[in-house]
């Protein structure tokens, strides 16, 4: 699995529930490319239950939207947004219990609508959670104007050594 970096780290008001590292009250999430999947290891903490430990079924559908986003981001070299989401929740999910992986992955394209499936993973190998969303994409010129799209390089580059 490779890192992804967050190119929007740095933009102005950037203040994503999903993934900017620097929101509090936000799930903070980190993002790795494994082939055809976009994955995401995230560890839950005890204020995104909903009771005893068990994870709030809005934080996983947060979880499942914001990771279907990063794949819009590298696997179709665009943005957009979601038009749909649907979520199966299949048992419960534990904030108490370590690290949940997400892996999601392009299952469908019809016409600008991306269909997303999502899969959230407790830490024994279970699936807990499978999404599926469609996502309205634009075209990159587009994006890089009105989205901050930034470019499907911007993930991949490394950042320069301080110093030089």
């Amino acid at each position: 699995m490779k890192k992804l970096r967050n190119p929007f780290v740095g933009v102005k008001d950037y203040c994503c529930f999903g993934c900017a590292p620097d929101n509090q009250n936000g799930l903070r999430m980190e993002f790795y490319e494994d082939g055809d999947d976009i994955v995401s290891i995230w560890d839950p903490e005890d204020h995104f239950q909903g009771y005893n430990y068990v994870l709030h079924g809005g934080v996983r559908a947060s979880l499942i939207d914001e990771l279907a986003a990063w794949v819009v981001f590298l696997k179709l070299k665009t943005a957009g947004y979601t038009t749909k989401l649907e979520v199966k929740y299949i048992q419960p999910a534990f904030t108490n219990r370590g690290k949940l992986t997400l892996r999601g992955r392009i299952a469908e394209i019809k016409k600008n609508i991306a269909v997303v499936d999502v899969e959230l993973i407790d830490p024994d190998g279970k699936l807990v959670t499978s999404g599926v969303v469609e996502y309205f994409t634009i075209p990159e010129k587009i994006a890089r104007k009105k989205m901050m799209y930034p470019g499907l390089e911007a993930f991949y580059e490394e950042p320069e050594p301080i110093g030089s």
